[in-house]
C-alpha cells in the first residue's frame, strides 16, 4: 500500500468545500490514549469556521454518552455504529435495531465464552458492562492468526467481528461506522454531498470509513501503516504525523485553506 503525503496530495478545492469531519476516537484524536489541550483547540476551531465535527468511536454507548455533551462536536456515534448520542444531550438514537436488549446480550455473552474456551487469555474489556449493542475484550497480546480464528468463529455464531488498537468487537454483522454514519448524514445533514464530508481514522475498524464509493475524501493518521495489510479500504490520503498530531495536521491545513482568498 502506497501513499501521496497529504499536504502535497489534497486539492485546495477539495479542502475548502469540507463542511463535515467523521472522525475516530482512539489513536486518531488522542495522543498516547489521552485528549490533549491541543486537540480541543482544534475542535473548537473547526466548530467556530463551521465545520463539524462527528465522533465514529467503538467505545461504549456509557462511555461515550458522557463525552458527547462535553467536547464541542455535533455528537458521537459509538459501538461502532450502534448508536447515536447528540451533543445537546438528548436521548441517543440506536442506528441498530435489536428488538430485545436483555436476551441480545445473553447472546453475545455465550459467544464470547465460546471465544474463551478457545483463546483462555482474552479479557473482557472494562467497559463491557456498560455496552448495549456489541461485547468487547482487550486486543492486547492477539496475534494476527488470533485474530483471523476470532473472527471466524465469530461468523459461525452468525456475528460480526471487527478490532481497533484497543478492543476487539463481537457485534451484529451489519453494524459498522459507514453505515452508521450515512444514517446519520441521512437525517441531519442530507444536504452534504459526499465531497463535503472528510471521514479520519488509524484501524480495521475505521475500514469501512475509507470506502471510497461511499467517501471518496478520507484520511488515515500515520499510524494506520501498521494495519495496512488488514484493510479492505486503504484510505486516499496519509498524514505525516501520528495519532492527534495527524488530526491536528489535516484539521489546520483544511482551516488554512478557509482562510485562503
Amino acid at each position: 500500500m502506497s501513499y501521496l503525503p497529504l499536504l502535497q496530495a489534497f486539492e485546495r478545492q477539495l479542502l475548502t468545500n469540507i463542511r463535515l469531519i467523521a472522525t475516530d476516537m482512539d489513536g486518531t484524536i488522542t495522543k498516547q490514549g489521552k485528549l490533549s489541550s491541543d486537540l480541543v483547540r482544534t475542535l473548537e476551531d473547526l466548530e467556530a469556521n463551521g465545520v463539524i465535527v462527528l465522533i465514529i468511536t467503538g467505545r461504549s454507548a456509557g462511555w461515550v454518552s458522557g463525552l458527547s455533551s462535553l467536547l464541542p462536536i455535533g455528537g458521537a456515534i459509538c459501538e461502532n455504529g450502534g448508536l447515536f448520542y447528540p451533543s445537546n444531550g438528548s436521548h441517543p438514537l440506536p442506528l441498530t435495531p435489536i428488538p430485545h436488549i436483555a436476551t441480545h446480550r445473553r447472546q453475545l455473552a455465550a459467544t464470547f465464552a465460546r471465544l474463551q474456551a478457545e483463546f483462555p487469555q482474552i479479557q473482557e474489556s472494562s467497559d463491557n458492562p456498560f455496552r448495549l449493542t456489541d461485547w468487547t475484550f482487550d486486543v492486547a497480546g492477539l496475534t494476527t492468526e488470533d485474530l483471523d480464528c476470532l473472527s471466524r468463529l465469530c461468523a459461525s455464531d452468525g456475528w460480526g467481528f471487527t478490532f481497533s488498537s484497543v478492543q476487539c468487537h463481537i457485534k451484529p454483522i451489519n453494524q459498522d461506522k459507514a453505515t452508521g454514519l450515512l444514517q446519520m448524514l441521512a437525517a441531519n445533514w442530507n444536504d452534504f454531498t459526499p465531497h463535503q464530508v472528510l471521514t479520519i481514522g488509524d484501524s480495521p475498524n475505521d475500514d469501512t470509513l475509507f470506502d471510497r464509493d461511499k467517501f471518496p475524501l478520507s484520511v488515515g493518521v500515520a499510524n494506520i501503516l501498521d494495519y495496512q495489510s488488514k484493510l479492505s479500504y486503504p484510505p486516499a490520503y496519509i498524514t505525516n504525523a501520528p495519532e492527534a498530531d495527524g488530526f491536528c495536521e489535516l484539521a489546520r491545513y483544511i482551516l488554512n485553506q478557509h482562510f485562503l482568498p
